[in-house]
């Protein structure tokens, strides 16, 4: 077992539902601590510069926050129970995975929590963070004021009136059933190890879906084998099993790698080019590099998207094309027979052409803020 890291987060928040699956998986020791107003005014904003959950203390001393930062350092550090695959197919897959999850399936998860009855317990779980140890009565009331905040993102995702029951109707009738069919003839994603992609599903379905009252009771009725794999890697680390010596992808992927591609991949193109098109605005009334240091914004315009067949709108979010990145670099970095075996799977799901995107005005993380590079 590896030296001590320290987790900042809670329960019902969706990204550190990733990195406490992960931290467990790779058997790792690690003390949580609950997030309280405190927390962040003493710990998370002095050492990130952000207010955002999880956060993850280092042995040494160095602060990480977000879930693929934290997730790639560790990997760096902790060589045990490797969670990013080898394969060329199986590394897409898992990264495809880590995209969706952690960028699209917000949207049910924030939808399910902020638009079904699941009020009494999360409006009490949001006053814990401001008053952790006052009575239940006072964490509802402040839990309320606070939850108004989280609740005004759905818009930003495209949550509205119009798009409510296609998105329902797309994650229980098209999400939740094909991944329950994959479960129930697999232990994880990609064979009988758990990789990157297993981790990033535990943020919106483990943080939100399954956490809070009203879909958990759905998925609950819906989805045994997801609710299995749910709980495993919830559970003490058990042995550790082997992914396909070939690279083989499950067959029962291909349908939800289809579907993002779909759905998902003509938002993120929209966002790279929204991006350019703002680096060149603001390039033209910059003088050269002044670029490259000033903060890109979190939102950049609307475009339009489908889910379900039912159009509607929403925002374009920068921080996706750093996601993306991560995605294209490891597709770009293909050559010869590798390159020609992802091809072959990407034409059977559509996403070849997606993966041939060349991005121009790359972007960082730079202490915890986007920038160009």
């Amino acid at each position: 077992m590896s030296q001590n890291y320290t987790l900042y987060g809670t329960e019902f928040s969706l990204y550190t539902g990733k990195a406490r699956a992960y931290l467990r998986y790779k058997n790792i020791e690690f003390n949580e601590v609950f997030s309280s107003l405190k927390v962040y005014k003493n710990i998370i904003i002095p050492n990130t510069g952000v207010r955002f959950i999880p956060v993850v203390k280092m042995p040494d001393g160095a602060y990480f926050q977000d879930t693929s930062a934290i997730i790639d350092t560790i990997e760096a550090r902790e060589t045990e129970r490797p969670v990013i695959p080898i394969g060329p197919k199986q590394k897409l897959v898992s990264y495809l995975f880590e995209l969706f999850a952690d960028e699209w399936l917000v949207i049910p998860a924030m939808h399910y929590r902020w638009n079904h009855d699941n009020s009494m317990q999360i409006y009490r779980e949001f006053g814990q963070v401001a008053f952790p140890r006052m009575p239940h009565f006072v964490q509802n009331f402040v839990g309320r004021k606070l939850s108004k905040k989280f609740s005004g993102y759905l818009p930003m995702l495209g949550v509205n009136d119009q798009t409510r029951d296609a998105i329902e109707q797309w994650f229980e009738q098209e999400v939740l059933v094909q991944l329950d069919a994959h479960f129930a003839k697999h232990r994880y994603l990609l064979g009988d190890a758990a990789t990157l992609g297993d981790f990033a599903l535990m943020g919106p379905l483990s943080g939100h879906l399954l956490h809070d009252p009203a879909p958990k009771k759905m998925i609950l009725g819906k989805a045994a084998n997801v609710v299995r794999w749910d709980q495993e890697l919830k559970a003490p680390p058990k042995p550790v099993g082997a992914l396909p010596t070939n690279d083989e992808i499950p067959e029962t992927l291909l349908p939800l790698l289809t579907g993002m591609f779909r759905d998902q991949w003509p938002v993120l193109i929209n966002t790279v080019a929204a991006i350019a098109e703002f680096y060149n605005h603001q390039s033209s009334h910059q003088s050269a590099g002044d670029n490259n240091h000033k903060p890109i914004p979190r939102a950049l315009g609307e475009c339009d998207f489908t889910i379900a067949g039912v159009a509607g709108k929403r925002k374009m979010l920068s921080f996706h094309q750093w996601k993306v990145q991560r995605v294209l670099d490891c597709y770009h970095s293909l050559h010869g027979e590798e390159k020609q075996s992802v091809d072959t799977l990407l034409h059977k799901v559509g996403g070849f052409d997606f993966m041939q995107q060349q991005i121009k005005h790359r972007v960082k993380r730079n202490n915890n803020k986007l920038v160009f590079e």
